[in-house]
């Protein structure tokens, strides 16, 4: 079995298989285990914590999505097993189409049973479940609610009943919007200290389901882990008028096609690579009952997205129509990423005019565009 690395980390590990459950590492212990597997730290500096990375058995609930595909090309590359389950059908080998809102389908993953030939012909197990599928963004929950509910709240519940069931570990995927319009820096704690009104049925079903994560934790010591997604953006991510503002930008300027530029709001993009980076982290270095915020570390407004936005299209700049700010919609996020730095080795490492360039030349191949737009109807 091959030797492991963490780029840039100084620590090479080597992975051996052990029989029966993985043991837990005293301090100072070399071996680490976990799940059947021992990494031996051959040259950890002295001083310096060591954390396993064990290879797992991993489900990706909609791992074929925009930040989901990254993650599991981010978690394959590091030796895990990836498994991924999502609506549609998929040549993927190691693959599992399930809508999470029905429950039957959900428990067929874990049980089998079905045709031998499909999807659920025999029962899988994982020792570890990244839950990303979920109805995404705020008017496409008002116009789709009905979808939405099922798909996140009960969707949610369906994987906390089988991680009650078979106590696989877990991350939840929550969102930015469930900080409402505070004002100040948003910190993890901020819901704790303070009474959040949520602003669209969006980020109430994410506070829903951060509650039901939270509820089973105390009610069934279910072990996971919560993260609130700040504005990620990059490659990957079809146009839809529902999808995030640099992916809107980006497609309505390459085709010629108006698009609202609300003033006064700010935010902290986070490129999609760093992003999966730093969830794949959390398996390797699970703090079961933790929730981090993983988001940009700068801070700009939305005139700078569609200024770069523009200048990397070459789109005639009339195409961004500028607005009074945007109604029901969080007019100031300011994260505070300090817990994802410090426990997840969390890092921006593409800047936002780097991000929206690469952004910008994915569209243009994804959607056979060779040249920039003209700014002509």
């Amino acid at each position: 079995m091959a030797r492991l690395s963490r780029p840039g980390s100084g620590v090479i590990l080597s992975p051996r298989r052990i029989p029966g459950p993985g043991r837990a590492a005293n301090d100072g212990d070399p071996e680490i285990a976990r799940g059947g597997l021992t990494c031996i730290a051959r040259n950890a500096p002295a001083g310096r914590a060591v954390v396993c990375l064990s290879l797992m058995k991993i489900l990706v609930t909609g791992g074929s999505g925009a930040v989901g595909r990254v993650l599991v090309g981010e978690l394959r590359g590091r030796g895990h097993e990836v498994w991924i389950a999502d609506l549609q059908h998929s040549h993927d080998s190691n693959y599992l189409r399930c809508d999470v809102g029905e429950s039957r389908q959900v428990e067929q993953i874990f049980t089998g049973g079905e045709w031998p030939h499909g999807y659920f012909g025999e029962g899988k197990s994982f020792d570890f479940v990244y839950h990303l599928a979920a109805e995404f963004g705020r008017w496409n929950g008002e116009d789709f609610y009905d979808t939405l509910w099922r798909s996140n709240a009960v969707g949610t519940k369906n994987f906390l009943r089988m991680q009650e069931r078979y106590g696989f570990r877990a991350v939840y995927f929550s969102s930015s919007e469930v900080y409402g319009d505070y004002k100040a820096l948003m910190s993890e704690d901020v819901l704790d200290r303070f009474p959040i009104r949520q602003m669209n049925d969006y980020a109430i079903s994410k506070w829903v389901n951060e509650l039901q994560v939270m509820n089973s934790a105390e009610m069934h010591r279910t072990k996971s882990v919560r993260v609130r997604l700040f504005n990620t953006y990059g490659p990957g991510e079809p146009y839809s008028p529902y999808r995030s503002v640099i992916c809107m930008f980006c497609y309505r300027a390459l085709h010629d096609i108006p698009f609202k530029v609300y003033r006064g709001h700010h935010r902290t993009s986070t490129y999609i690579t760093d992003c999966s980076h730093t969830l794949a982290n959390i398996c390797e270095h699970f703090n079961s009952g933790e929730v981090y915020n993983i988001g940009g570390l700068d801070y700009h407004d939305i005139e700078t997205v569609a200024d770069l936005v523009v200048r990397h299209t070459g789109c005639d700049p009339s195409l961004a129509q500028y607005s009074d700010p945007e109604p029901f919609t969080t007019l100031k996020k300011q994260v505070d990423c300090a817990k994802a730095i410090r426990d997840l080795g969390h890092r921006s490492t593409v800047s936002l005019e780097d991000g929206i360039r690469n952004t910008v030349q994915w569209m243009r191949a994804h959607y056979g565009m060779e040249a920039a737009c003209t700014g002509k109807k």
